[in-house]
């Protein structure tokens, strides 16, 4: 069976006076389906609200621009209010209450990548709003909503149906949202460009490796993250996820090239990347990338909150771990050839520089 893996940009789903929302569709991505994986974007102008909502799949959200602030409440639990801004990673399981805010002049972008195993689509996120025209007060019956929280009927409708707008909206007046407390942030994000690096190769790249170590949510989603920036004409040695997980790549900055080998030593990928391409390694497939010479970074969520990664390069790389005489004999080769290869690429690295 043909495997479509083919970088996708995401689509616009809806928008509102205060932004936009976007998601990648698996009729487009079949590996969404296919990997139970949910990928979108919101987009938040200035003064722009994201109506609170919960959500059907356990996520990580990223920051991909600007800042802004982020209502967050667990179940049975106050609200905790959240600065936010470009780098960070929050942990989002589902069935939490969120609402976004930005009241900057720069766009505020948000990713999410998540887990749609037990979402009513596969492959698809399906968010419950709490208010606005898709709200789901507006399901319930006058009676229903009146004495559910004692409030009279005229009350009711003005609670039901004065916010018209769907998803996303405007701030206009007088409303100050809750201001964020540094002490909500604690154990509920971190930023992924300040955050001691796990990987850092001169000329090469770098790595922060988003686990329930520096994040323990992320032990609740269920799912890892990686940010990774490669220098330009840097490579990242080829490698697959060694602990059955899929990994989903959103290319953040820059351009480069991918190529992802699978089964029988086919390759079922060759293609240049860019920003706002989203694309996914299926289980045990190797992947690798070239940067362009404006480098190239990419935000990745892994199918595990601990992922484990074999490279195939470097004197990290598996190959290097085999004895010369099996080498040998794999690539039935003699000593000299097997000598030169096990010679070349001896740095503990998976990020190369650039050739002389």
């Amino acid at each position: 069976m043909e495997i479509h893996l083919s970088p996708q940009l995401a689509k616009k789903v809806y928008e509102g006076n205060g932004g936009s929302y976007y998601a990648w569709s698996p009729s487009e991505l079949p590996m969404l389906r296919e990997g139970n994986i949910g990928a979108a974007k919101l987009a938040l102008q200035k003064n722009g609200f994201a109506l609170p909502h919960y959500s059907d799949s356990s996520k990580v959200a990223y920051v991909l621009q600007g800042s802004g602030v982020v209502g967050i409440v667990l179940p049975e639990s106050e609200e905790k209010v959240v600065a936010i801004k470009k780098g960070d990673a929050l942990a989002l399981s589902f069935g939490v209450v969120t609402w976004w805010y930005n009241k900057e002049e720069t766009e505020l972008v948000v990713l999410f990548l998540g887990d749609t195993s037990k979402a009513h689509k596969t492959g698809e996120f399906t968010d419950f709003f709490l208010t606005g025209s898709n709200g789901i007060f507006t399901g319930f019956s006058t009676e229903f909503v009146s004495r559910a929280w004692d409030l009279e009927e005229k009350d009711v409708k003005t609670l039901v149906g004065n916010q018209s707008a769907k998803g996303i909206v405007k701030l206009e007046g007088n409303i100050n949202l809750p201001e964020p407390k540094e002490e909500h942030r604690k154990g509920m994000a971190l930023n992924c460009e300040e955050a001691p690096l796990d990987v850092d190769i001169k000329n090469g790249g770098r790595v922060v490796v988003l686990n329930t170590k520096n994040l323990p949510l992320v032990g609740e989603v269920g799912l890892g993250a990686d940010l990774v920036r490669l220098d330009g004409k840097a490579m990242c040695s080829p490698g697959f996820s060694c602990d059955s997980a899929l990994q989903v790549t959103y290319i953040v900055r820059g351009s480069g090239r991918a190529q992802i080998v699978g089964p029988d030593g086919r390759r079922v990928l060759e293609t240049t990347v860019k920003a706002g391409n989203l694309f996914i390694v299926p289980r045990f497939f190797v992947v690798s990338k070239i940067a362009d010479s404006d480098g190239l970074e990419w935000f990745s969520i892994i199918t595990t909150p601990n992922p484990v990664f074999t490279h195939l390069a470097g004197s990290i790389g598996a190959w290097k771990a085999l004895s010369p005489t099996v080498l040998q004999a794999a690539f039935n080769v003699d000593p000299r050839v097997e000598q030169l290869f096990r010679s070349k690429r001896s740095a503990d690295a998976i990020f190369f520089p650039p050739p002389n």
